[in-house]
């Protein structure tokens, strides 16, 4: 005899509790992988580790980076962004090494108006030159609830995704001449910081420092990555076994990734003619 639907319900439910239970659980403690680095009592780690909260007012910013460096790896954190009029600040979340020649993937959020959509603004740096400018508005409100912010970086892509949904990729196309990020491990950062001189509408719109203290919160960072520590990989052997190690767009994320950049995307630099008069960057001209 069949088992009754109820029955199926319940089990169907029992399942998706322990898979979020193994998820939640799964998720690193802010007070052991990261360090508050400028700020003072401005950056709060909160819930035994499980939440972190980054505020902005008139006398200060503040800011955190990770206790490891990484070379390759999928990190996952989610954000919930500063609310209400946000004009002027920015939320900085990113990767990025050391010296004149550094490699860096940037999450930037700069803020806006009540109202008006936030500006997601990604950039990479491979070898001291970035440029590579594409910025986004989200198909969601990104300050009611947390969303999930990834970067997916194996020796083939940098893969930017927003909730599982890729928005951007990165190549590495160095056998045409163009530097790719492979050699230099780097920290994770992030910063709440007042830019009113060019964050909003190119700087037209000025921080409304009566709505201080802005703040943005940060939960369930998860980083399944090769850490580097004193000129050792941790994934110096059994990378191979990691899912992300070889993993690019298929046809399904091809297809996502274009309908975001058709509906989503509000800046290129690989079209923007004027800035590049003599050509654009050769890594905008492959397919």
């Amino acid at each position: 005899m069949a088992a009754p639907v109820s029955s199926y319900n319940s089990v169907a439910s029992l399942i998706l509790v322990l898979c979020t239970l193994i998820v939640i659980s799964s998720a690193s403690n802010f007070n052991q992988e990261f360090d508050i680095t400028w700020g003072g009592s401005r950056a709060q780690v909160l819930n035994n580790g499980q939440l972190l909260k980054l505020s902005l007012d008139r006398g200060s910013g503040s800011g955190f980076q990770s206790k490891n460096e990484y070379l390759f790896g999928k990190i996952d954190m989610q954000l919930k962004l500063v609310p209400g009029n946000s004009a002027g600040t920015v939320t900085a979340y990113y990767f990025s090494s050391q010296g004149p020649t550094h490699d860096e993937i940037d999450f930037e959020f700069l803020g806006n108006l009540s109202g008006d959509p936030y500006t997601l603004h990604t950039n990479i740096f491979t070898q001291g030159k970035g440029n590579r400018e594409q910025q986004f508005r989200l198909w969601f409100d990104p300050t009611i609830n947390f969303h999930t912010y990834t970067i997916l970086w194996n020796p083939r892509h940098v893969i930017y995704m927003v909730d599982g949904i890729p928005i951007r990729d990165f190549k590495n196309l160095e056998s045409r001449g163009i530097a790719f990020p492979k050699n230099q491990p780097m920290r994770i950062y992030s910063s709440l910081w007042d830019a009113e001189d060019w964050a909003t509408r190119g700087g037209l719109i000025k921080t409304d420092w009566s709505q201080a203290p802005f703040i943005a919160s940060y939960q369930n960072f998860i980083a399944d990555a090769c850490t580097w520590s004193s000129g050792t990989s941790s994934c110096a052997s059994g990378t191979m076994n990691k899912a992300w190690w070889n993993q690019d767009l298929d046809a399904t994320s091809e297809e996502r990734m274009r309908w975001v950049q058709k509906n989503y995307m509000i800046y290129n630099y690989c079209t923007d003619l004027k800035r590049f008069p003599q050509g654009v960057p050769p890594e905008c001209l492959v397919a």
